[in-house]
């Protein structure tokens, strides 16, 4: 690992940080670097030490889980269930004549927009922003529009009533940018559904020296707490609508597997990926259940957060 590299924070740039974490690769093992973690308190975030932004080809191997869509499993079937009930309530307070323009910030091949297309509702136009450019055929023979490049780079004539951010802002080096540029694409009675992980939690707090499964690493550059991504929003004129916590299951999947092949109990063959080993798999109902169990009282790892425009800044 370059060790000439600057710890500042990547919001407030100040050097003033200390280290948090050291962690690995454990799930495609893409490098043996180890990668150090630094907490600024001041923004109350955490940052990976370097961010290979400039090395996404190495960080995102061709057996990454978020290429090639959804997989048609029973869990991935609950999943949309549960996400097209939340689309549903997300969507409700627009009239049902309105055409609703809708685009998902690191999309994959649309499998999301497809879910909104099945809403007993209209919808005008639907957009994905991607870096998988294997995925821009397929979402282009469905239906959507595609923007190949990071959503910094894309422009667009018109708004959106609903943006989608699922697992996103956590991959970018400069999230403030990222949040800007979304405001700018926002229809001024639109929102924003993101979705990033918590670091202010009990599995976080576990799994700190051994490679927590929400480090994701190398490629979460920037981590948040609830009060923490809050305050950026706020700051970049967008308003909190709702926000939650919600289950972890897969952090708590690759820690528990990070941690059995580090004793040796397990082997994760790499050229299929962490998240294909039947331990993977389990660790991730039984997180689940957990998570769920113990929601009601103890931070769990993924936060769900819908913004909009604050009333001073609606266009």
């Amino acid at each position: 690992m370059p060790s000439n590299q600057t710890h500042q924070c990547p919001l407030c740039r100040n050097d003033e940080v200390e280290l948090y974490a050291e962690a690995k690769d454990v799930e495609y093992a893409t490098t043996s670097d180890t990668y150090s973690f630094y907490n600024c308190r001041a923004c109350d975030i955490l940052f990976v030490s370097p961010m290979l932004d400039d090395q996404l080809d190495l960080i995102y191997p061709s057996n990454y889980y978020a290429f090639g869509g959804a997989q048609e499993t029973l869990a991935q079937k609950i999943k949309n269930y549960l996400d097209l009930r939340l689309f549903r309530k997300i969507t409700d307070h627009f009239p049902q004549n309105t055409a609703l323009n809708i685009l998902d910030v690191g999309g994959g091949d649309g499998w999301l927009l497809d879910l909104f297309k099945q809403m007993d509702r209209k919808f005008g136009e639907t957009w994905v922003v991607d870096l998988d450019q294997k995925a821009q055929e397929k979402a282009i023979a469905k239906g959507h529009n595609f923007h190949l490049g990071p959503i910094e780079m894309f422009t667009y004539d018109g708004k959106f009533d609903v943006i989608l951010m699922l697992n996103l802002i956590e991959h970018v080096k400069d999230p403030r940018a990222v949040l800007l540029q979304i405001k700018s694409l926002l229809s001024g009675n639109g929102c924003v559904l993101i979705k990033t992980p918590n670091f202010n939690s009990l599995d976080a707090k576990l799994f700190k020296n051994n490679n927590w499964g929400g480090f994701h690493t190398p490629r979460h550059f920037v981590l948040f707490t609830q009060s923490s991504f809050e305050s950026l929003a706020q700051e970049v004129g967008l308003k909190v609508t709702q926000s939650q916590l919600t289950q972890g299951a897969p952090f708590w999947a690759v820690s528990v597997t990070a941690l059995a092949q580090k004793y040796g109990l397990i082997k994760v063959d790499y050229s299929k990926g962490m998240h294909r080993h039947w331990l993977y798999k389990v660790s991730t109902l039984l997180g689940a259940a957990f998570d769920i169990l113990r929601g009601p009282f103890s931070d769990t790892s993924q936060m769900f957060i819908t913004l909009s425009h604050s009333d001073d800044s609606k266009n």
